[in-house]
């Protein structure tokens, strides 16, 4: 069995964490930020309750690597993915409220069972996913400041 790894990466956003909360809980602005190699779909009826499913593939050329995911954890703020698939893991998303917004803080906690997958993903994709995983978050932070200034809250 492989070794965990855990990439965890946290942004400053100027929104307030309700709104920073509903861009990675509503699916239609989750697909506003999701890397576009992404693909998330639910499971069932689309929610992020406790025992919830949903189905993450990422679009590679001749292979489309799939992970089903449950939400184990949710709070006001706060949910956990629990993954199984070619990775095995966690993927936490933490809205932390300041006085001038909310710091957003994501981390993936994984492990890749398979030796020679293991082998490839630390190769060649583990530093694009971090990269990525920055990425992602600077996207959504766009999202929700938009957000935010559509809800006439500012």
């Amino acid at each position: 069995m492989s070794s965990v790894k855990v990439f965890e990466h946290s942004i400053k956003i100027k929104a307030s964490a309700t709104i920073v909360e509903q861009c990675f809980s509503d699916l239609e602005l989750m697909h506003r930020w999701l890397n576009p190699a992404l693909k998330c779909e639910p499971i069932g009826e689309w929610s992020t309750s406790i025992g919830s499913l949903s189905r993450f593939e990422i679009k590679i050329p001749f292979w489309q690597p799939t992970l089903k995911s449950v939400v184990v954890e949710r709070e006001p703020g706060l949910i956990v993915w629990q993954f199984k698939g070619f990775f095995e893991g966690r993927d936490r998303w933490e809205c932390r409220p300041t006085p001038e917004g909310t710091i957003l803080i994501n981390r993936f906690e994984f492990q890749v069972p398979n030796p020679i997958v293991s082998w490839g993903f630390n190769t060649f994709a583990a530093s694009w996913t971090k990269k990525d995983m920055q990425a992602q978050l600077k996207r959504l932070k766009r999202v929700a400041e938009a957000e935010y200034v559509k809800s006439g809250i500012v």
